[in-house]
């Protein structure tokens, strides 16, 4: 018994050990180590909501993240591994490691190809498109502050040049899409917003008082509340919208409210502004050594050493506060915003203030819910104070041409201003000049709209687009060197637009291979703008001091010399037509039909209508069961063909118009034309798309041919002429042709949780030549009135033509021309050959660095400032000149005749650096700040270029009776490098 009894006790011992072993190894296994954290989009540093966390090779352990992002999960042991997955993310595993906070960041999936985007009239996804259209989001925006919607875009869009050719802060920007073909008019791409196209035309009222760059019809809409902009390039996509869509439409989403809890998005930027780049002129020590050399009259050394641009130039302030509130349910979504734009020029006196304010909901009604309506409100007004910019009398012209010996102010601090001389003190200039302008916008629309049943839908759109804007400028009596009586002029302009638009449309599978997405509608537009001006002339005695402006007391003026003029449009009306079918077959074989018949009352009686007709197709190669690539993940043919057209050209053109004079007089002004027609635009493109290494590099490419017919030009009477002859709009024979290729790239070169690294690359080659005009067009002024520009057969639009500069006769200084210069030649095109855009981010962890440069090659520019303003002839009339001239190996003579000639042609390429912006994620500060991120960007850093002008980015308005120039630099407001701090987040 003894021996059973010790047996068993030593039996249970040895089970007692191993129990405990058992449990303490066991409670080894399952000791718990706690992890938290953050999951944000490796792409815009935001939180990831729901985001999946779980432990590697263990079923049913996770966690997933809330609204914010955040998670906390307990781990078995610091060697534990967990998996980081989201819908449209790629999925990130990550080592513990002994790590209690570990912050992942998810690099999104290339998820473009079903990216949404705005068609015109509806939607389709990237996948399915056949025509050409860009997209960009958000997302893809240039950094920084800007003051109109395309600025946006500059340098993201292959095919797309935006040329800022002022830095007068709300000028407009030259656009073009896919080359220039325009004869008449701006040629700026027909821009419509959320469903609303806009007519183009600012409400700010040209000056009485020169030529001063025109205001820009996009200023009214705040870049912060824009979505996303989809730009229509070939004619299979832009037909929908006809005969206005000849240089391209571009489409304008703005942000809309989203279900869930209210919330609201600050931001706010500060920045500073400074001139990017100088012209050379001789400063006050080089003018002294001037004067000799050039044998002028030793009095033109006034003894000082002045900067006569340095003294109009500032450090302009910049600041710009946005608020947005959204939220709403699945029936009823609102958002509300409201912004303020504060810009000060780089020039005295000039600069612009923006306050904005829009509303946007999205409703449901009934039970069934298949009521909807969707109401669009922007409000806008902006004032502008305008320096003295024009093609005669320029303040930048005066800054430039002061004799740098010369004091801008006299001993007792009074302006020196020069009487009798054609000098004009740049101070004086600025302080004396007034100009101010104040227009007010509001965009409006009202959709209601009914689903019959989950694939047809009916739309009513109704639209205002109303804006109103007024002038004011005055020019200081002390100032009027002539007759020191001053003046002042007050002008006021109006513009309406109306719309009606019905659309059916109807997205069903006809069967299980077939899709049909189709579209029907009709749409009546109306366009109204008249205005009014008066100028006037003090009386003999001048103004006087009242302590107002001269605008505030016209009565005072003289009576005998007050013009008064006022104008009311002929009244434009557009009724139209319009379909789209998209047939989807099987997913990978696409057909798009487009038509639109146009009926407008600017054409004559014979051609009230135009037709409008387009066709597109696809083929989604990679989709089909032969084609086994392991390259290509993604490949997509595409064809397209389509007629748009262009009536961009004054109201009543086509038809006997009158204008009244003063004293009861009136006259004819415009010649009836019952024959006159749509300007045609013919085009045809050819598309692949595609993507590979797992759709980490992915890019298009385009191959078009844009012709235009039926140009539209008016035929003035050659001088001299019969009393009574006018002008005639007719359609000329000719055509403008644009061909060449579009290529895009975006590559994903690195995308793992910490880092990341993109990559895009767009760019076009173009050719453009001019055929079958029965004469030459003649544009572009230049120096003296000659013009420099020609439209003519075997050439580009616009070629410079004028005398060919041989060289400066060393013994005489004189200029020596090809046959005397009597015989004109053509000197290279202002249109480039290959336009550029290169767009990358870093990011590591929180932080990330974004930067967009672009640039454009193949073309020349005109260098009128230094023809005409610097050039060597003004030292003898003491005033100041280019550096360059002055530091020139051979001698030019001051009597040397001021011509225009190839001389003053320069290459134009430029690439520069568009913006740059360092910005790092704090995330959540608190329980109140959510999502809090602060920038630093930089604008307009550098630029790469040979030319010698202010700017690369040149287009001073050099037109000859409505024809358009192109490329010619006149005294130009400068361009400004601008700094700009700001921070955003979420409430």
């Amino acid at each position: 018994m003894v021996g059973i009894s010790h047996s068993l006790f030593i039996s249970g011992k040895r089970i007692a050990a191993i129990v405990i072993t058992t449990i303490l190894y066991s409670n080894m296994a399952f000791a718990q180590f706690p992890v938290k954290g953050r999951v944000l989009s490796a792409d815009d540093n935001t939180p990831l909501p729901g985001v999946n966390v779980i432990l590697k090779n263990r079923s049913g352990s996770g966690t997933v993240t809330d609204v914010n992002g955040q998670y906390r999960i307990s781990v078995p042991s610091d060697t534990s591994t967990l998996v980081f997955s989201f819908v449209g993310f790629t999925s990130s595993v990550e080592r513990v490691e002994g790590r209690q906070i570990i912050d992942i960041y998810l690099v999104p999936e290339n998820t473009t190809l079903n990216e949404i985007v705005v068609t015109g009239y509806g939607t389709q996804t990237q996948k399915d498109l056949t025509g050409s259209i860009a997209s960009a989001k958000e997302k893809d925006f240039n950094k920084g502050n800007f003051t109109s919607p395309d600025q946006l875009i500059q340098g993201r869009v292959a095919g797309v040049q935006i040329t800022n050719s002022s830095g007068q802060p709300g000028v407009a920007a030259t656009i073009k899409i896919r080359g220039n073909s325009v004869l008449t008019g701006s040629g700026l791409p027909l821009f419509v917003v959320d469903g609303v196209p806009l007519s183009g035309a600012s409400a700010r009222p040209n000056s009485d008082d020169g030529d001063s760059p025109v205001g820009n019809p996009l200023n009214f809409i705040n870049p912060n509340d824009i979505l996303s902009i989809d730009v229509l390039k070939d004619a299979s996509a832009t037909a929908i919208y006809g005969s206005r869509a000849a240089y391209g439409v571009v489409m304008i989403t703005t942000k809309k409210g989203q279900a869930g809890d209210p919330q609201i998005d600050v931001s706010a930027s500060v920045g500073i502004s400074s001139i990017q780049n100088r012209v050379k002129v001789l400063d006050g020590d080089q003018y002294r050594q001037a004067i000799p050399y050039y044998g002028v009259t030793p009095g033109y050394d006034k003894g000082a050493n002045v900067d006569g641009l340095g003294s109009i130039l500032r450090q302009g302030k910049q600041q710009n506060y946005s608020i947005g509130i959204s939220g709403g349910n699945n029936v009823g979504k609102y958002r509300f915003s409201m912004g303020y734009y504060d810009q000060e020029g780089i020039l005295l006196k000039s600069d612009l203030k923006r306050f904005n304010a829009s509303l946007v909901a999205n409703m449901k009604f009934l039970e069934s819910k298949r009521l909807g309506l969707d109401v669009n409100v922007m409000t806008s007004q902006y004032q502008e104070q305008l320096p003295i910019i024009r093609n005669q009398g320029s303040l930048v012209g005066a800054g430039l041409m002061w004799n740098p010996t010369d004091s801008l102010r006299r001993k007792d601090g009074s302006l020196n201003i020069l009487t009798n001389s054609g000098n004009q003190n740049p101070l004086a200039l600025s302080e004396g000049y007034n100009d101010n302008s104040k227009v007010t916008t509001i965009l409006a629309s009202l959709a209601p709209r009914y689903e019959f049943t989950d694939w047809l839908e009916a739309k009513i759109l109704t639209s205002i687009n109303y804006s109103t804007g007024n002038r004011r400028n005055s020019f200081a009596e002390w100032l009027d060197t002539q007759n020191h009586v001053g003046s002042a002029s007050v002008a006021n302009n109006e513009n309406l637009t109306t719309q009606l638009t019905g659309t059916l449309t109807f997205h069903k599978d006809i069967n299980p291979n077939l899709n049909l997405n189709a579209v029907a509608g009709y749409e009546f537009m109306r366009f109204t703008s008249e205005g009014s001006l008066i100028s006037v002339v003090g009386p003999a005695n001048g103004f006087g001091n009242f302590g107002l402006d001269y605008t505030n007391y016209l009565q005072y003026s003289n009576a005998g010399n007050r013009n008064v003029s006022s104008f009311s449009n002929p009244v434009t009306e557009l009724q139209s037509y319009f379909g789209r079918a998209v047939f989807n077959f099987k997913k990978k074989y696409l057909l798009t039909a487009t038509f639109r018949a146009d009926g407008s009352s600017k054409f004559g009686t014979d051609n009230k209508y135009g037709y409008f007709p387009s066709l597109s197709a696809a083929w989604v190669i990679s989709d089909e069961e032969f084609f086994q690539s392991g390259l290509f993940s993604f490949l997509k043919v595409r064809a397209g063909w389509g007629k748009t057209g262009n009536q961009e050209f004054p109201a009543g053109s086509s038809s006997t118009l009158y204008s009244f004079y003063n004293n009861g007089a009136y006259g004819q002004t415009n010649n009836p034309n019952p024959n006159l027609k749509w300007q045609a635009d013919q085009q045809i493109n050819f598309g692949i798309d595609f993507a590979v290494m797992k759709k980490r590099l992915s890019g298009t490419i385009d191959f078009f041919q844009k012709t235009t017919t039926d140009l539209l030009y008016p035929t003035y009477p050659i001088q001299p002429a019969p009393p009574g002859t006018v002008v005639t709009w007719v359609n000329l024979d000719g055509k403008i042709q644009n061909k060449g290729v579009e290529v895009t790239l975006n590559a994903n070169l690195v995308d793992q949780s910490n880092f990341a690294w993109t990559l895009g690359i767009n760019a076009m080659f173009i050719q453009n030549s001019v055929s079958g005009l029965s004469a030459p067009i003649y544009t572009g002024y230049a120096t003296s009135g000659a013009m420099v520009q020609v439209i003519q057969n075997g050439s580009p639009i616009n070629t410079f033509h004028t005398r060919k500069f041989i060289r400066i006769e060393p013994t005489i200084g004189q200029s020596v021309y090809e046959d005397d210069g009597n015989t004109l030649y053509n000197f290279g095109s202002p249109n480039p050959t290959s336009v550029l855009g290169l767009n990358t981010m870093f990011r590591y962890k929180r932080a990330s660095l974004t930067v967009n440069m672009y640039g454009a090659f193949g073309h020349y520019l005109y260098n009128n400032t230094l023809n005409g303003t610097l050039n060597v002839s003004h030292i003898n009339a003491s005033q100041n000149i280019a550096l360059q001239e002055f530091q020139s190996s051979v001698k030019e003579s001051v009597g040397n005749p001021v011509q225009s000639s190839s001389r003053y042609i320069e290459k134009g390429d430029y690439l520069k650096m568009g913006n740059a912006t360092l910005s790092y994620n704090l995330g959540n500060l608190g329980k109140g700040f959510k999502q809090a991120r602060v920038y630093f960007t930089a604008q307009n850093l550098f630029t790469i270029t040979k030319y010698s002008g202010f700017n690369p980015e040149v287009n001073t308005d050099r037109n000859n009776n409505g024809v358009p120039s192109l490329g010619i630099d006149n005294q130009a407001y400068p361009v400004a490098r601008s700094f700009i701090l700001g921070f955003n987040f979420t409430l």
